[in-house]
């Protein structure tokens, strides 16, 4: 055996330690956008755009865990980009990263303060009167409670990726009602660690996870076929978890998971009944059959609870983050969507926000 083939593994393993080690460096939500308002950690922004033709904006929003960077995950996999290509006017919610003193911050907060209050500073800035809310996870659920709660408002459009809704048999449900699982005790620690959470998400598939990943990494560099800056955006993108304030935390547990109140019709917001068939936004559900975290079986009961007259359903392969963040998703979700929002988003009738 040549001294070649007896240093080809210290190479791969070498090569395969440099990617996952600097995986911070990865150039992610490099898209030029601008500020346009702040409040506590809440930051909205405005991508820049010369192309816009849509007189609808859209407001993506994503979950209190992981960052919204994945919506413009790196330079050429961004739906962003896609979106602003396509010619709309391109608003992202950044909640932030919350510490202790935001360990007050419970649901009602985000969905009737902080995202209410953003979708009248889109409205402002863009001169319109309607918007379209893309939500992606729990912000696909913020999205799908604030539409419920604003019938007759300024919300055209309801776009919710991968959304837990009915979480009866889901792993999730089983593990958060369990007599070992005391999330009381664990929301006393003011705000949950993003790392803690990020963890309970991987066990949902651990072999995957762990194992997997970087099996499929290491035989990549070792045939010559990995892309840096696909793997490395990802890792960076999954491993940044700001932690989670401990009464919407306590509150996302028990009311969505424990309870089931969304899917059961009792769940309340400052004293208003959070009901789905109160929504009278279009309404376009996007599962992913692959997706572990928000089951398929679970959002799909949603489909025949929504009050909307206008609701569509696309359900694709993939996973809870792959469907819209993967190599495919720029053929295989992201130009129905686009089309879906376009069809939507001509000038309609104002509708009034109070």
């Amino acid at each position: 055996m040549t001294d070649h083939h007896l240093l080809r593994p210290a190479r791969v393993m070498a090569e395969t330690a440099h990617l996952v080690l600097t995986a911070d460096e990865a150039n992610v939500a490099a898209t030029p956008r601008d500020v346009v308002w702040t409040h506590r950690t809440t930051t909205l922004y405005r991508y820049r755009s010369d192309r816009r033709r849509h007189p609808v904006p859209v407001l993506l929003v994503f979950a209190l865990i992981n960052r919204p960077d994945v919506f413009d995950l790196r330079p050429g996999n961004s739906f962003v980009e896609f979106l602003l290509a396509e010619g709309f006017d391109v608003y992202l919610l950044d909640w932030g990263v919350p510490d202790e003193e935001d360990a007050d911050r419970g649901v009602e907060h985000y969905v009737c303060d902080q995202l209410h209050w953003t979708v009248r500073r889109v409205l402002r800035s863009s001169g319109g009167d309607r918007v379209s809310l893309v939500g992606w996870c729990m912000g696909a659920a913020f999205t799908a409670m604030y539409a419920a709660l604003h019938p007759g408002g300024p919300v055209a459009n309801t776009v919710l990726l991968t959304m837990p809704f009915d979480t009866e048999g889901s792993v999730y449900r089983r593990w958060v009602t369990a007599d070992t699982y005391d999330v009381t005790t664990l929301a006393d620690l003011r705000v949950v660690p993003g790392h803690a959470i990020d963890w309970a998400n991987r066990m949902l598939k651990p072999v995957g996870n762990y194992v997997t990943t970087y099996r499929r990494l290491w035989d990549q560099v070792e045939q010559g076929t990995v892309d840096r800056e696909a793997f490395q955006s990802m890792a960076r993108w999954v491993g940044d978890n700001p932690p989670f304030p401990a009464r919407a935390y306590r509150e996302w547990i028990t009311w969505l998971y424990q309870e089931n109140r969304f899917a059961a019709g009792t769940l309340r917001l400052r004293g208003r009944r959070v009901d789905p068939a109160a929504i009278d936004a279009a309404v376009l559900v996007v599962t992913a059959a692959g997706d572990h975290i928000a089951p398929r079986d679970g959002t799909v009961p949603f489909l025949d609870r929504v009050g909307s007259a206008d609701v569509t359903h696309f359900d694709r392969p993939g996973g809870h983050i792959g469907l819209m963040a993967g190599s495919k998703a720029r053929d295989r979700i992201w130009p129905d969507i686009a089309g879906w929002l376009a069809a939507r988003s001509a000038t309609t009738p104002a509708r009034s926000i109070s």
